[in-house]
């Protein structure tokens, strides 16, 4: 690893790679709300999250949240500008159900703490799903997981 990047390791990492984290939401949210903010948030939440051993459960380089807003989409009945958006967790199986409870309901209280003054002002449909999978074909082909000591 190239010693200007030594500073950026913050713990061990897991032997079960990721999460990602990928928000799709209707793009009115983009002027409500700040965005980049609740990404970080996610992802800090997310690198929060300890095993029943107190070890942090995700690995720091895995750890991803993206947001799209959708360029086209339909909402409800349509008769109001509704707004939606969807949180859609994929993590690598290996994992207990405690760990899932444990990062689903961390998650749904970081989206409701951040996106609590939107809610208080307008209807907003938020979706939470936590996917656990087996990959067929996984290649991580960045240079981010040296600066992390992994991969």
């Amino acid at each position: 690893m190239p010693a200007q990047w030594e500073h950026h390791r913050r713990c061990p990492e897991s032997s079960n790679p990721m999460p990602h984290l990928v928000i799709l939401y209707t793009p009115q949210l983009d002027s409500e709300t700040d965005m980049p903010a609740l990404c970080r948030k996610l992802a800090d939440t997310m690198l929060s999250v300890k095993d029943e051993n107190g070890v942090q459960v995700f690995p720091t380089a895995g750890t991803r949240v993206l947001a799209y807003p959708a360029a086209h989409h339909a909402v409800a009945d349509g008769k109001a500008d509704y707004a939606f958006a969807y949180f859609n967790v994929r993590m690598a199986k290996g994992r207990s159900a405690a760990v899932h409870k444990a990062m689903g309901d961390a998650l749904a209280a970081a989206v409701r703490e951040q996106l609590a003054p939107l809610l208080a002002k307008r209807p907003v449909g938020l979706t939470l799903q936590i996917d656990e999978g087996h990959e067929v074909f996984d290649a991580k082909l960045g240079n981010l997981h040296p600066m992390f000591g992994t991969g």
